[in-house]
């Protein structure tokens, strides 16, 4: 969702992300053809006796905010992803005909959304049939007190994304050419899926699995966490195959989760009819400028942060 008419700024994003323990503020340049280069990261802890808790005031002072493009995420809970056929309507009139096929699918009234779509393409080769796209649905209300809440730390806020399309950035580095990719993420909230093929989104799944479940040393409920995730992998690459014929998926890829990564590598390997392989993001990402960054717990804790910082394009969510 852009925002605000943006001015000449630093080349690339900086992505500034909330998490329970505090702020993640992310800056990537790729303006080379080479790979992008991770310039900074920082992390400002939450004061609980400040108003808000968020230290948006000392992060915008101390990383110089307003000489950036700067972005944010909205967390899960904060808005709607819905798949919807797609309305035979001229472009400019998507939008309109978008928001009244939502107005039965969201848990509020459809005159306090805010709403954005983003296309899923179709096979080419294929006759013209009725095609999906995605549709993103937030409050009003919360919109707005996240653009006044970084205008009061006068940090110059362009956009505002989701996580799907932050780690559908990640994914489209690390695709093979002519094949989709699967990626699988974990963090507090719980696990999220996406296929991507050419670099555009075509799945998104929720995983009701916390990456905490994950790690905990109860090695029967561990177990039951895996076979969770396995069952819903399995049902969503089985879909993505019927729905997607045209597509195939190269492999599963899991982002870095420390020490929770072998183990659920190991079994999903054991499970699944793809290959699962581990992703270490200094194969794809610049990361010599911030060496503390090669460490899988220091990836994991800025996954989101840095796939929203590799935004590049003018039209997404």
């Amino acid at each position: 969702m852009g925002l605000f008419t943006k001015t000449k700024k630093i080349a690339g994003w900086m992505a500034i992300t909330f998490q329970e323990e505090g702020v993640c503020a992310v800056y990537v340049n790729r303006a080379s053809s080479a790979k992008p280069v991770v310039e900074s990261v920082a992390f400002f802890p939450a004061a609980k006796s400040s108003a808000g808790g968020l230290p948006l005031e000392t992060l915008a002072k101390e990383l110089h905010a307003d000489r950036h493009q700067c972005l944010t995420l909205l967390s899960t809970s904060e808005y709607q992803l819905l798949s919807v056929d797609a309305p035979n309507v001229p472009a400019d009139e998507l939008r309109t005909a978008i928001r009244w096929r939502l107005k039965d699918m969201l848990d509020f009234h459809i005159d306090d959304a805010t709403i954005d779509v983003l296309d899923v393409p179709m096979d080419k080769n294929t006759p013209v049939r009725t095609r999906s796209m995605y549709a993103v649905a937030a409050r009003n209300q919360l919109i707005q007190q996240r653009q006044e809440l970084f205008r009061t730390a006068r940090i110059p806020l362009s956009v505002i994304d989701i996580p799907e399309m932050a780690q559908r950035n990640i994914s489209a580095l690390l695709e093979t050419e002519g094949r989709g990719l699967a990626l699988l993420s974990f963090d507090a909230q719980g696990g999220l899926l996406t296929v991507t093929y050419g670099t555009e989104l075509y799945l998104s799944r929720r995983i009701d699995v916390s990456l905490s479940q994950l790690m905990q040393a109860d090695i029967d409920q561990r177990a039951v966490c895996y076979d969770k995730v396995t069952l819903e992998l399995q049902r969503s690459l089985d879909h993505f195959d019927r729905q997607y014929h045209f597509i195939t998926v190269a492999k599963l890829m899991l982002s870095p989760l420390g020490d929770a990564a072998r183990g659920l590598q190991e079994y999903l390997a054991a499970n699944l009819y793809i290959p699962v392989e581990a992703l270490n993001l200094d194969s794809v990402l610049d990361l010599s400028k911030v060496p503390g960054l090669r460490e899988k717990e220091q990836q994991q804790n800025c996954f989101m942060a840095l796939g929203a910082a590799l935004r590049h394009e003018e039209t997404i969510l």
